[in-house]
């Protein structure tokens, strides 16, 4: 599914945020090789480098539009387009970080236990997904197709919840883990602008939905769901768009 660098830049900061605050984390002292999974366009990649800057970051991701984005802005790091579900780094590294990518994939059971064996002794995973997935900004996209006349199309799409509760990492990872961190934090962003929410999701929840429309249908089910969002999000009176969101962040060291 092709993937818009702009449009998921266009809340840059706000989805910034949670990636720092999962750096901010991470008690690695010095770094030869470290892997950014879901890179998209590279801004984060090239904060890692700045972080560790004597180590080897290479920046993964399928989309190659986001990888076209990021090879122009940070042409200094190493790109590589592949399946986050299938990668395995060449050599085990120090450092495996993933920002807001693998939510996408499913069987997290076998995932993260997988991950955690590309990792050299004392190296780290280092994950932040988001968990809005029962909230309204989800919720009214699951009835926006379940109520239109594109829900045989649709409905095998929606990933009701595409990240487990907090405690099944904890059992996932601890028998490769000689350190565990998990924690959850809820950001509240205020949006402005027509349909706030609406413009956020689309540059994430929305692309496979909307790239199995057709052409004629995806105004129909975007305002579908744009007015469901507009009585669950309903403005302040300063005009903004106060809009929660929950993410799940962790962090691994291998034993």
């Amino acid at each position: 599914m092709p993937w818009d660098p702009i449009q998921y830049l266009r809340f840059d900061a706000e989805r910034l945020r949670p990636a720092l605050d999962l750096l901010a984390r991470i008690p690695l002292e010095a770094a030869e090789d470290i892997a950014d999974l879901g890179c998209g366009p590279g801004h984060v990649a090239k904060i890692l480098r700045s972080r560790w800057p004597s180590a080897h970051v290479t920046g993964v991701d399928r989309s190659l539009e986001m990888l076209e984005r990021a090879t122009t802005g940070v042409p200094e790091l190493q790109w590589q387009q592949a399946d986050l579900a299938e990668w395995q780094p060449d050599r085990p590294v120090d450092l495996i970080y993933a920002n807001a990518s693998l939510h996408w994939l499913d069987d997290h059971p076998i995932l993260f236990p997988r991950l955690m064996t590309g990792l050299k002794p004392g190296g780290w995973l280092a994950v932040q997904m988001p968990r809005n997935h029962d909230r309204p900004s989800h919720l009214a996209a699951y009835e926006a197709v379940e109520e239109g006349p594109w829900w045989a199309r649709l409905s095998p799409l929606l990933r009701r919840q595409p990240v487990a509760e907090p405690e099944a990492y904890l059992r996932w990872l601890s028998p490769a883990a000689s350190r565990l961190d998990i924690w959850q934090t809820d950001y509240l962003h205020l949006l402005e602008g027509p349909d706030p929410v609406a413009a956020w999701t689309h540059g994430s929840l929305l692309v496979p939905l909307l790239e199995a429309l057709r052409e004629e249908e995806k105004e129909p089910f975007l305002e579908a769901y744009r007015s469901r969002l507009r009585r669950a999000y309903p403005p302040d009176e300063e005009g903004r768009t106060p809009f929660w969101f929950r993410r799940l962040f962790l962090v691994a060291q291998a034993k």
